[in-house]
């Protein structure tokens, strides 16, 4: 078979995938009678409203000279994480905004980082494909630097997403440019399973962000620059068991909700998404008005939900952050950053 003739059939299957994609998408449409937000209008729900003082910064945290690329909390909120591109980790005391600790890091290019549920230990990993655990009881050396207590190495693209398993503290997700997560054993250091790589249901593109199920810690979700989030479940690695659509570019950023039955999702085509993780379905989606085009739609970079799932958290690489009603999917920003959240 000729060169010619393969690239004919290539261009014939890709537009026959595009057809059979927009097909499966008119089907939806079908299904789907209503969103959320158009349900709970006509329930005569209204909106939350905010006065000037109900969101106001509490705390500004100082220290890193660098860019603070990700931050984690305590299962008992009481003390955070915050990782730079200083090369440091720092921990704060939240209560107080006091250092309790800081790290250097083995390599300062890094992404991620996570406490572990326990909060006697963190993760972190970036561009040296690899994530390191630190053990923040262990002794110093003789610089004064906390030691790396294990290396979890594997990956063959960057750690963009760490996260330990709520109720194992011994267990640890990471998502990777290499297309994969990985479920760790940071005791031993050795991989339990991989999720996507050359299973055919897996990422096609760098997974960028991980979020495990706080009811079910079996269940996490994932998103990645295939503009796709997938479920797994970590008893069977050998398949997604739903690939999620809708976005329609990078998926930066993936969070359950509260009540583990569903998760949100922020992206580089400037919405954030909420899904059903039983059916598949796109519940809502929470998008900008913009009077220009959609060059000028900053990307979304961060979300999270409040304790009771009514409020959605966004950070936008406009420095603004956005809180939606995740009901009736209206808006509220505040600002404060001058760069990049």
């Amino acid at each position: 078979m000729s060169f010619s003739e393969l690239k004919d059939r290539h261009v014939a299957a890709t537009a026959m995938v595009n057809t059979l994609r927009d097909r499966l998408n008119q089907k939806r449409q079908q299904l789907l009678d209503t969103d959320v937000a158009g349900y709970a209008k006509s329930q005569g729900r209204t909106a939350v409203n905010f006065s000037s003082t109900d969101l106001v910064c509490c705390r500004t945290l100082q220290g890193h000279t660098g860019k603070v690329y990700s931050l984690d909390w305590t299962p008992e909120k009481n003390r955070i994480v915050s990782a730079s591109q200083d090369g440091r980790l720092i921990i704060w005391n939240a209560l107080t905004s006091q250092k309790t600790h800081a790290i250097k890091l083995p390599c300062a290019w890094v992404m991620t980082c996570s406490f572990a549920p326990n909060g006697y230990s963190v993760a972190c990993g970036g561009l040296d494909s690899e994530c390191s655990i630190f053990n923040l009881n262990s002794q110093v050396d003789r610089d004064g630097n906390l030691p790396v207590s294990r290396v979890l190495t594997g990956h063959k693209g960057y750690v963009s997403s760490c996260e330990f398993v709520r109720d194992q503290d011994t267990r640890l997700i990471t998502g990777s440019g290499d297309q994969t997560c990985v479920l760790w054993d940071v005791t031993t250091g050795q991989r339990i399973s991989v999720f996507g790589g050359e299973f055919p249901s897996g990422h096609t593109s760098d997974v960028l962000s991980i979020s495990i199920n706080s009811s079910n810690s079996n269940m996490f979700v994932s998103g990645s620059c295939d503009a796709t989030a997938r479920l797994w479940d970590t008893r069977i690695a050998s398949r997604a068991i739903r690939t999620y659509h809708g976005h329609h570019g990078d998926v930066n950023t993936v969070k359950f909700f509260p009540d583990g039955q569903r998760f949100g999702t922020g992206s580089d085509d400037g919405t954030c998404r909420l899904f059903d993780m039983r059916t598949g379905h796109q519940l809502q989606v929470y998008s900008q008005q913009q009077a220009n085009n959609d060059q000028d739609v900053p990307i979304v970079t961060s979300i999270a939900f409040s304790i009771s799932g009514r409020l959605l958290f966004a950070g936008y690489s406009n420095g603004d952050c956005y809180v939606w009603d995740t009901l009736l999917a209206e808006i509220w920003a505040f600002g404060g950053h001058r760069k990049v959240i």
